[in-house]
């Protein structure tokens, strides 16, 4: 069971909802010790005096703000918490929005929120049900840990959640920060209208699931391997920029790709263990819910421009001069599946599925290899 991050109340008009806090996200990256190169041996880390050397114990370490060269305003935990009175335990509202209003690149951290008891059910049950049928999202601040937070509290299907936002003056704006952006695309290109048909057909429901941490586990692989004096062979580089020239055709046959396998697919298929907890499915099911009326109306409009451009896309796929075709060599079938070929899956889909298949020596392969090993291994079958 987890343990609450903070505990205080929700106040909103004259309502006041008690809660407790929790982390509704874990980290699962690999930690690593630092060690000294050539043996087993720690390094730590001390806190020492610069200008004497020694060790200073942590209750003698204070808060120090440099206001010129070497002079230093000292400030005490005590004279944090006391110009913030009252605040450090309540999550003041102060407005409610749509949800659709805060862009995304505010959000920094997310939270659950749970009733502070059983007699506050009621009230933050009301609570949630009207965030969650007017579509809105609550705007408030409140003080952690002595720093004061801008948070957005939404509704999920059984739970409040909270998430933690940047201040404005936080958000860079990319026209001052980004050395160049490009024009803003013509309304109606032949390349627009293709790219939004490519769009269409790659259309998926996001399914958080079916992606995994593929850097997670070939660090854990490395690891592995290395324990039993066995050799990585180096991932493959990313793929070249697309040339301008070829932008075009390079967009249609994307299209006839997306169209082989069926539309969008996921990252993968595995799924990584434990994401089937009810806290997680509680809230993506309830953010999914708030949010997919509005992503429906636009999913049908651009559905129809897509419906629109695919003529288009037909008449020039048949100027094409003949001569540039070629017959293309058998493919191998994905193993055991009506799927795509396997020579055109990614590398990080041919791993998962010598995984599933016991394929020896995987760790090693290359992507032509993997391919290879998983079409013998449908063989033997």
């Amino acid at each position: 069971m987890a343990r609450p991050v903070w505990s205080g109340v929700i106040t909103f008009g004259l309502v006041t909802v008690p809660v407790r806090m929790y982390s509704a996200t874990e980290d699962h990256t690999t930690h690593f010790h630092q060690l000294q190169r050539g043996t087993d041996d720690r390094v730590r880390n001390k806190r020492v005096n610069e200008r004497t050397g020694k060790d200073v114990g942590y209750d003698d370490i204070v808060k120090g703000y440099e206001i010129s060269d070497g002079e230093y305003v000292t400030v005490e935990p005590e004279e944090l918490q006391d110009i913030a009175p009252g605040k450090s335990q309540v999550i003041d509202v102060s407005g409610f929005v749509a949800a659709d209003e805060v862009d995304p690149v505010h959000y920094v951290r997310a939270y659950y929120l749970s009733p502070g008891g059983e007699q506050y059910h009621r009230p933050y049950e009301l609570l949630r049900a009207a965030l969650a049928t007017t579509g809105r999202t609550g705007i408030a601040t409140f003080v952690m840990h002595g720093k004061e937070y801008l948070v957005a509290l939404r509704a999920g299907e059984d739970v409040l959640a909270l998430h933690t936002l940047h201040w404005a003056d936080e958000i860079r704006d990319p026209r001052e920060e980004l050395p160049e952006l490009p024009e803003h695309e013509r309304t109606g290109s032949r390349e627009l209208r293709t790219a939004q048909q490519l769009v269409e057909s790659m259309s998926t429901t996001f399914r958080p699931q079916d992606y995994r941490d593929t850097y997670e586990e070939r660090v854990r692989a490395l690891i592995e391997a290395k324990a039993k004096g066995e050799r990585i062979t180096p991932e493959e580089g990313p793929p070249e920029a697309t040339n301008v020239v070829d932008l075009s055709e390079a967009l249609n046959r994307s299209i006839e790709r997306a169209r082989a396998r069926g539309g969008g697919r996921g990252g993968g298929t595995a799924r990584r263990g434990g994401t089937g907890r009810s806290g997680a499915r509680s809230g993506s099911r309830g953010a999914g819910r708030s949010g997919s009326r509005g992503a429906g109306r636009s999913g049908a409009g651009a559905g129809r421009a897509g419906d629109g451009s695919r003529a288009g896309t037909r008449a020039g796929s048949r100027e094409r001069p003949r001569e540039g075709r070629r017959k293309s060599a058998p493919k191998k079938t994905s193993a055991g599946r009506g799927g795509p070929p396997l020579e055109e899956l990614s590398k990080d889909e041919l791993y998962r599925r010598a995984t599933d298949r016991g394929v020896k020596g995987r760790s090693r392969m290359t992507r032509e290899q993997l391919a290879e090993a998983l079409g013998a291994s449908k063989k033997a079958a």
